[in-house]
């Protein structure tokens, strides 16, 4: 057996007249995300992670934002789809820790909801999975409120 580990981050401003969609859970807040599918910071950072870990490149070769197929596409379904190409090429998730950064709305309810959701779409146990928040101290654009970004890091095996 082989393990691979990926990276991912993704950042989008906030922006008004949009649901912010993070983790695949409609979080409550008066601005959303601004982006070109429903611009889920986090689960384009786990799809990034998952593709890196199996040297697939990112999502903006699989996904990307000129092609108005993916317009408005949850981002549940990429993470989908991005499964579905690991699992062709015969990989295997171990896990995944995730790291939300954003300065407001506070997430701490919405977190077992967020991981248990991605747990869902992979077809993993809630032990997997890790979804954290944290703020960022009021500096540069998501310390003032105007942008939320998610890191992830995937550990993937291939039998």
């Amino acid at each position: 057996m082989s393990m691979r580990v990926g990276t991912g981050f993704d950042i989008h401003r906030l922006v008004e007249n949009r649901k912010l969609i993070l983790g695949g859970v409609e979080v409550d807040s008066p601005r959303g995300l601004q982006g070109h599918s429903d611009a889920d910071v986090l689960l384009h950072a786990v799809g990034d992670a998952l593709l890196g870990a199996a040297g697939l490149g990112d999502l903006g070769r699989h996904f990307p934002s000129t092609d108005p197929q993916f317009k408005d596409i949850s981002s549940r379904e990429i993470l989908r789809r991005v499964h579905a190409m690991l699992r062709d090429q015969g990989f295997r998730i171990l896990n995944i820790d995730t790291t939300i950064i954003a300065e407001a709305p506070k997430l701490s309810v919405y977190l077992e909801a967020m991981r248990s959701g991605i747990s869902e779409t992979l077809s993993l146990s809630s032990g997997q999975v890790n979804v954290k928040a944290k703020t960022h101290e009021g500096v540069d654009a998501i310390g003032h409120g105007d942008a939320i970004a998610a890191q992830a890091v995937a550990m993937i095996e291939k039998d």
